[in-house]
């Protein structure tokens, strides 16, 4: 759903500056913007769609791209789009089914703020769709032994990686490094969150420690993908990539609260763990250490509370009022909860 209220950054009426800048970054001869079109979701950012023709150069013909920028408040743990596309662009040239990168730009005066243009990709995105689709009930398996070998490519890129220099690169373990932040985070909430300080104090006292640091695409879970006819794509919204501890993906994907009620198909609602690990395992030069999932299932929950307040937040205080931030921002006892029965069967095991 996209925010019809808030202010836009992009005007749709005055894309000259534009169509301008991107026919010169492209060594066309001419290009011309057709149209501009808000695309639907964006909590974080603005996507629009943009239709181009373009004569002369290498994307010569007619082609059809996303434009993606900040919304009128930006949340502050999440890259700008410029430095954004660099992290797609290390995954492209990882060889990960990513959306194509076509252009970025820092300069606010072209529309406003820093943006990026990429390949547009089919298929839905929709969570609560995917798992009930059909095709993928009868081919998530194939589906998500596709996901964990597009995220082990995603894993094989490492520090300090060209044009990601603003990635810092965590000197202790990459646990500690999230929870540091999702701590940071909490400090600027209006309201204590007592269950949520114990789950973080549990974290901390059980962090693993550094070993592997790869780049993290920091958001990899259903609804952050596309597919088509029951086949992916390519992955998608790269605002929180940086360097860490790969399970962090692994686990953030397999969280229930990304499962959108299938929770018998334990990887991103779409397919088994077994077949995600699979494929995972056959990329991968290292293997995935499947009794630290647990863990980083934990801090899946918690980093969504932290973020679910954050976004409510922003309803209350940002100027950008927001019924899909408001329902956001309620979610946090759930995943408080489902944190704390992480933390339980854990030490009921242990």
């Amino acid at each position: 759903m996209a925010h019809a209220n808030r202010p836009r950054t992009l005007d749709p009426e005055h894309l000259e500056p534009l169509q301008n800048w991107l026919g010169a970054e492209l060594g066309a001869d001419a290009l011309t913007i057709e149209k501009a079109e808000l695309l639907g979701g964006g909590a974080i950012g603005e996507n629009w769609r943009i239709d181009v023709t373009v004569t002369g150069g290498q994307q010569a013909g007619s082609r059809s791209w996303a434009l993606r920028t900040d919304a009128a408040s930006r949340m502050a743990m999440s890259h700008d789009r410029a430095n954004e596309y660099f992290c797609l662009q290390a995954a492209h040239e990882a060889g990960a089914m990513v959306p194509e990168p076509i252009a970025v730009s820092r300069d606010e005066k072209l529309i406003g703020a820093p943006f990026a243009i990429v390949g547009l990709l089919t298929g839905d995105a929709q969570g609560r769709n995917l798992v009930r689709d059909p095709l993928i009930a009868q081919h998530g398996d194939a589906l998500g032994e596709c996901l964990g070998r597009e995220i082990a490519k995603i894993h094989s890129v490492h520090p300090p990686g060209e044009d990601l220099e603003f990635l810092r690169v965590p000197e202790t373990s990459p646990a500690l490094v999230q929870l540091a932040q999702m701590r940071s985070h909490m400090d600027t909430l209006s309201e204590p969150r007592p269950a949520l300080e114990y789950i973080l104090s549990w974290l901390e006292e059980n962090a693993p420690p550094k070993t592997r640091v790869t780049l993290c695409h920091g958001d990899f879970r259903t609804g952050n993908y596309m597919v088509d006819e029951g086949k992916l794509t390519g992955i998608l919204d790269w605002e929180f990539c940086h360097w860490g501890d790969p399970h962090l993906d692994v686990g953030w994907f397999h969280a229930r609260c990304w499962r959108f009620g299938a929770d018998d198909r334990e990887a991103g609602g779409v397919s088994s763990r077994k077949a995600f690990t699979r494929g995972y395992n056959a990329q991968s030069e290292t293997p995935l250490d499947e009794d630290l999932i647990p863990y980083w299932e934990i801090l899946a929950s918690a980093r969504w509370a932290v973020v679910a307040l954050l976004q409510g937040e922003r309803h209350i205080t940002s100027g950008e009022p927001s019924i899909e931030l408001l329902l956001t921002g309620i979610m946090a006892p759930e995943m408080e909860h489902e944190a704390l029965a992480g933390i339980m069967a854990l030490e009921a095991g242990s």
